[in-house]
């Protein structure tokens, strides 16, 4: 039996499918392109590409205070992609609603590779709103109405492609802005409390606080875990599991699974080192996290940065689908170094950084 919530919340006692069918069966054909466009625009793995863009304009900003803007909404940004990530996540393996294909079957139309569960929100809807809530004070205004354009075209395709249910894209869009609000109200809140440090405490070196010091390592944390996802996506949708592509003597692209941890480690296990290296990656992610709002050398900084880009990375692939995707490949002659990615290649040069900078320190950093 349903519960009363779901009917009235969710499937709007019939509205919701309804809705969907309306949306997803009377697509023209001559607006599948505009559908999956839109899709492919709304995707969450362009947070990479907006976090460079902002980061870009800061330094490149010329009037007074206009760099500093943009930098505060680029940590807005980084923070309430970050929110936004671990809210989604919890809310899509909680509930793990159906999916349109799960609930009516071949009647509806799938654009793309069929998923049928986890639902619930609509990702692509989360981060569409991520972005049109950073980048709407931004704007001016005259040019506010292509935002909003832009949320309900990506919310319009997700279900014009069989993907998402109306409510889906609904929440999304609400959690999106829920996130951008909480981040900035965060933003505000630590930098008020800096302005009155500093009139209290005059100095020359303006203190940084724990939000301003870590927020440009999370970006780039998320820039590398978005990234290795894209690549991921990229081969899993698009290459048969098993292909190889020869790229040069000694390298080949490839489509692996890897059920263990880097390099294929316990692999072979009989399926309990799923739970056990999630729960690891998801407290070392959340331990890195908190590491990287202390005052940290720039090497350090970057080494945890570069581990938990790799450990997200790597734990998004377990979660939503039980392994991880590899694809770079190398090997001498028969002889092949297990198969490997993105996100290990981060956890290991982040690792690699930290070991030789504990050597670098010297007595004066670790007195005995």
């Amino acid at each position: 039996m349903e519960l009363s919530w779901k009917v009235f919340l969710y499937d709007w006692n019939g509205a919701n499918k309804a809705l969907f069918i309306a949306v997803n069966q009377g697509l023209p054909y001559m607006l599948t392109r505009l559908a999956w466009l839109g899709s492919t625009l709304g995707s969450y793995w362009g947070a990479p590409l907006a976090l460079t863009t902002l980061a870009w304009r800061a330094q490149r900003a010329s009037r007074p205070g206009a760099s500093q803007a943009i930098t505060l909404q680029l940590m807005r940004f980084a923070m309430a992609c970050l929110l936004a990530f671990v809210l989604t996540v919890m809310l899509k393996l909680g509930l793990n609603f159906p999916r349109p294909p799960a609930v009516l079957g071949t009647t509806i139309h799938v654009f793309g590779e069929m998923e049928l569960h986890r639902s619930f929100p609509s990702g692509h809807s989360v981060y569409a709103a991520l972005l049109v809530g950073t980048l709407w004070r931004m704007v001016p205004a005259p040019l506010r109405s292509l935002l909003i354009g832009y949320l309900f075209w990506v919310g319009w395709s997700r279900i014009a492609v069989g993907a998402h249910f109306p409510a889906d894209v609904l929440a999304g869009w609400l959690l999106g802005f829920g996130c951008v609000w909480a981040a900035q109200r965060l933003v505000n809140s630590t930098r008020l409390h800096q302005e009155n440090d500093m009139q209290t405490e005059p100095s020359s070196n303006p203190p940084q606080t724990w939000l301003s010091r870590g927020a440009g390592w999370w970006s780039l944390a998320l820039l590398l875990a978005s990234a290795d996802q894209a690549i991921k996506y990229a081969v899993h949708s698009g290459m048969p599991y098993g292909a190889s592509i020869p790229l040069t003597d000694f390298f080949n692209f490839v489509h692996r699974w890897n059920t263990g941890a880097a390099f294929s480690f316990l692999a072979e296990a009989g399926g309990w080192q799923r739970y056990l290296f999630t729960v690891i990656a998801i407290v070392v992610s959340a331990v890195l996290i908190w590491m990287l709002t202390k005052p940290q050398p720039k090497k350090e900084a970057l080494g945890y940065s570069l581990i938990l880009g790799g450990a997200l990375g790597n734990v998004v692939d377990r979660i939503n689908r039980g392994y991880v995707v590899d694809f770079l490949d190398f090997h001498w002659q028969s002889w092949h170094w297990p198969a490997f990615n993105l996100a290990d290649i981060g956890i290991c040069v982040g690792a690699a950084l930290l070991i030789v900078n504990s050597f670098r320190l010297g007595p004066k950093h670790h007195p005995s």
